[in-house]
């Protein structure tokens, strides 16, 4: 098996740490060492830290988004409605290194300026987020579709900071609930 780049590796040592530790708290030292690498290749694979926070929010959007509809998929099949949303989050919840949402994270590390291409990246992240909710409510026929998914993301966002603060399965049954008000009232007379 071929060992892995020298990128490779740095970014999978960023990866770990930024979402466990966030990005101010994680160090260039820290990360060179953990990946093994030599200064100057990590300068010359990331010439900053913020290109590879970069890099790692770009790696995370198509990660997450990828396992979130693969978590939600086969939950439609089997019961379709916008409360296998909750029971999707609900398994991410439960995982051992569930940090809370990086994106978020990132915003609330950083502010609105420090890094214009890290918000770009969250309000990206988060609009692919609402876009594929808006999928899910045309596929159910719903009326309004961008405005359920608008409040859907509302009660999904409560639900990833309310996780981040306490693990409580209550958090989950209550985003199914509000999730369920969401589709009850957006239904055609």
């Amino acid at each position: 098996m071929a060992q892995a780049s020298a990128r490779e590796r740095i970014l999978d040592v960023a990866k770990r740490l930024f979402y466990r530790d966030g990005f101010r708290a994680t160090g260039i030292d820290k990360i060179i060492a953990e990946s093994g690498v030599a200064k100057m290749s990590f300068y010359r694979n990331f010439p900053s830290k913020n290109d590879l926070i970069t890099a790692f929010l770009e790696w995370r959007h198509a990660h997450w988004m990828t396992w979130f509809t693969g978590a939600v998929e086969p939950r439609w099949q089997r019961q379709p409605g916008l409360s296998v949303l909750a029971d999707a989050l609900g398994e991410w919840f439960a995982q051992e290194d569930f940090r809370g949402c990086a994106f978020i994270n990132s915003v609330a590390e950083t502010g609105l300026s420090d890094e214009p291409r890290h918000l770009a990246l969250a309000i990206g992240h988060k609009g692919g987020l609402e876009q594929y909710i808006v999928t899910l409510a045309q596929r159910l026929d719903l009326n309004g579709p961008e405005l359920v998914a608008q409040e859907a993301m509302l009660c999904l966002e409560g639900m990833i900071v309310r996780a981040q603060m306490r693990r409580d399965a209550r958090i989950v049954d209550a985003g199914r609930r509000l999730l369920a008000r969401i589709e009850h009232d957006a239904r055609p007379a």
